[in-house]
């Protein structure tokens, strides 16, 4: 639906009717005194700043955001912090109807997500040609690269990405960047909401969200927003059904105190499927054969199985102590626990009668998984002038603590014939335990950190300096000489300078370090893995008009990652084997723009290129080569357009294109998965505009991969390849008061 985007010109012009009405009424109100004895007229102050204020943790009236709490843990303005931080706001989500956080940062630069095609079992994503990006909500931990944590998008208010590494202020992080989720929160004015979807796949889905507050009592305010989705999956047999509620409730008891209480609970009996296919079949036709069938289910109807529970408890307290210091303290304690019963495609081999490449052998795999972690980060913030110098200084404790109970087990089976497959005909219970498949695993953080951010007239100055002392405690419960216990502690460090010309342009550096503890286990006899570290150069530049809905930003980066842990499918151990690669080097452009500009037309477009090498590895054929599934170049351009006026007003026309390019298949660069260009849609309707009393309903309908284009998101190797999302149509009904 259209929305109200201020130009600079209109903004300046409202201002100054609003100035002018109030001097009028001032005016009127002394010329009355004076001329009847009345009594003096009170007027109420009015902020003609408060409507649309932003908060960095806050909602986002339209696409552009200007403020962030992720690159600073202070409310920020983002033209105002040197590095890359890109804002996904809840009306781009609902406007494109996201699944998930992966795909809502689908039209954001330096980000492949979904490389995992329709598999998208966790919101994995590459940035900057790092994988498995870790997750946090609402700025604590959430999920790296073992956890299977994974919140619904309907539950949060904005996601954002923060590129690059990020250690100093995070602790043990990946290079490529984090992702942090933003929960709904109670807000100002009432909030009513509750919407039904109906689509392609037996697509059906419902949602409530409302917040206002707690009748009796104006220092409470709470919101509950929930969620419910049944739907099939690209594949055979394949579903996915799931129930998330988050409830939060809001004490201020006075101006200067906050105390924020967040829960969640996510229910997934069928969370969904992930669907391992080889190059041949997929990326290469198989001779005789042809393709693999996109809705081609590889395992077995009977056994496969992937159920997910998770249960969260937090609070965000803030106390402004005086006019220089402020204290805060987050904590949450999260709970996931998965089970998951699968078959997955070995290798093919000939069939005896035709000589042909299709039959399918496949092996067995389950377990359970489950993870408790805790995390709380202290900070005490002062702002404080010094000569010309305006300082923001941030000091901060934080610790995090995960636990992982993981038993995993391996059948073999029988396989399966592509012309004419036939499910069943094994014992669904004879499931054997090898070495690593029976573990737990403790880890803690505690780190100290320290960041001084500072204005000086149009010079913005950051730098921050942390330390981290890490504990991993690997307990192989089958093998007793295989335990790991080891500490590991780092120095890092970030510093940044960015300055705002007349113009408007403000041009920034900086240069940030991470650190990372290896949680993966090594083989029998190996010594435990090194911390991986980075650092990473980045030089660019934003362009924010004061008092537009406009931010464009440009970026180049050069990143290094030394002692990289890598797995490597071992046939023979029917399991991956873990080493240390040794060095990646990525080098990047990154484009993006965001801009409303007029009340009805609101425009996204980005572009990246990266340049990836493997520097050093244990592979000698790996050295000197670009890992995979990295595409060189991705682009996409996004537009809405709302007609408020004439025969088609209430009208909301939406379209997108994304271009995914080439990625080499594996480490090796032998082969390639192609480029794709997709197409999404979107219009919607407000049926308020043709009749008052339906003010709040519309009806909105998403198309996504419009042309239905089958395509391979990517290959780790020719043995594990993953066909992109086909296409959806999914209708939604809202009703808004």
């Amino acid at each position: 639906m259209a929305r109200s985007f201020l130009s600079t010109g209109s903004l300046l012009a409202q201002r100054a009717a609003l100035a002018a009405a109030v001097s009028l009424i001032a005016l009127s109100a002394a010329k009355a005194q004076d001329s009847d004895g009345a009594q003096a007229t009170t007027l109420e102050t009015i902020n003609l700043n408060a409507k649309g204020q932003e908060k960095g943790g806050g909602p986002v009236d339209g696409y552009v955001a200007k403020q962030s709490r992720s690159g600073t843990k202070s409310d920020t303005p983002i033209a105002k912090t040197p590095q890359s931080i890109a804002v996904v706001a809840k009306d781009q989500m609902q406007d494109q109807d996201v699944g998930s956080v992966a795909e809502a940062l689908r039209y954001t630069p330096g980000v492949f997500t979904e490389y995992r095609g329709a598999s998208n079992l966790r919101d994995e994503m590459f940035v900057r040609g790092f994988y498995y990006v870790p997750r946090y909500l609402d700025g604590l931990f959430l999920a790296g690269d073992l956890s299977y944590a994974k919140v619904d998008p309907y539950l949060l208010e904005r996601v954002e990405l923060l590129s690059g590494p990020s250690s100093v202020l995070y602790g043990q992080a990946n290079p490529g960047g984090l992702v942090n989720m933003v929960s709904k929160k109670p807000t100002d004015q009432p909030l009513r909401e509750v919407q039904v979807s109906l689509g392609t796949d037996k697509h059906i889905s419902a949602g409530f969200d409302i917040s206002d507050k707690i009748p009796g009592n104006e220092d409470f305010a709470y919101r509950l927003a929930a969620t419910g989705l049944s739907q099939d999956l690209q594949e055979n047999f394949a579903k996915q059904r799931s129930f998330a509620i988050a409830p939060s409730v809001t004490w201020t008891p006075d101006a200067n105190t906050t105390l924020t209480v967040l829960g969640g609970y996510q229910n997934e009996p069928d969370a969904g499927f992930r669907n391992f296919l080889d190059a041949a079949g997929t990326v290469d036709p198989i001779d005789g054969y042809g393709y693999v069938p996109r809705d081609f289910f590889v395992s077995d109807p009977n056994y496969e199985r992937f159920r997910r529970e998770q249960a969260w408890i937090g609070y965000e307290f803030e106390r402004v102590i005086n006019d220089t210091f402020t204290f805060r303290q987050n904590a949450r304690f999260h709970w996931v626990g998965t089970e998951h019963h699968t078959l997955v495609w070995s290798y093919a081999s000939p069939d005896p009668v035709t000589g042909f490449d299709t039959i399918v052998n496949r092996s067995a795999s389950g377990g359970t998984d489950n993870w408790r972690q805790f995390a709380i980060d202290n900070q005490l913030q002062a702002e404080f002038d010094t000569g010309a110098a305006s300082h923001t200084l941030l000091g901060g404790l934080d610790y995090r603590y995960r636990s992982r109970d993981y038993e995993w087990g391996r059948a073999s089976v029988p396989s399966i014939d592509l012309t004419d497959p036939v499910y069943g005909g094994f014992d669904y219970a004879s499931l054997t335990l090898n070495t690593s498949d029976l573990q737990e695993l403790t880890a803690k953080q505690t780190g100290v950190y320290l960041q001084d951010q500072v204005e000086i007239g149009k010079l913005n100055l950051m730098a921050g300096i942390r330390y981290d002392w890490a504990s991993t405690d690997i307990d192989d419960r089958l093998t007793s000489n295989n335990d790991q216990a080891y500490d590991d502690g780092d120095f890092t460090w970030r510093a940044g300078a960015l300055y705002r010309f007349d113009n408007g342009i403000a041009s920034y550096v900086s240069y940030s370090t991470s650190f990372e503890p290896a949680l993966q286990m090594p083989e029998p006899g190996q010594a435990a893995f090194s911390p991986t570290t980075a650092s990473q150069f980045e030089i660019g530049a934003k362009y924010a008009p004061e008092g537009s809905n406009t931010l464009l930003t440009v970026a180049y980066y050069d990143l290094t990652q030394n002692d990289v842990v890598m797995g490597a499918w071992n046939g023979t151990l029917g399991r991956s084997v873990y080493s240390q690669i040794g060095e990646i080097h990525n080098r990047g452009l990154e484009l993006s723009a965001k801009t409303e500009i007029r009340d009805n037309l609101s425009l996204i477009a980005s572009y990246s290129y990266i340049d990836s090498e493997i520097v050093d590895s244990v592979t000698a054929g790996e050295i000197g080569k670009t890992p995979a599934r990295i595409p060189a170049h991705q682009a996409a351009l996004w537009g809405t357009y709302g007609f408020d006026s004439g025969a088609l007003e209430g009208l909301t026309l939406g379209a997108g294109v994304r271009y995914i390019g080439s990625s080499f298949g594996n480490n090796t660069d032998t082969f390639k998965v192609p480029s794709v260009t997709l197409f999404d849609a979107m219009a919607s309707y407000d049926f308020g505009a043709v009749n008052a009393d339906l003010k709040g309903l519309s009806l909105q309908l998403n198309v996504k991969n419009l042309a239905d284009k089958t395509y391979v998101a990517s290959c780790a190797s020719a043995y594990a390849c993953f066909y992109g999302s086909g296409r959806s149509v999914v209708a939604t009904l809202k009703k808004t008061w």
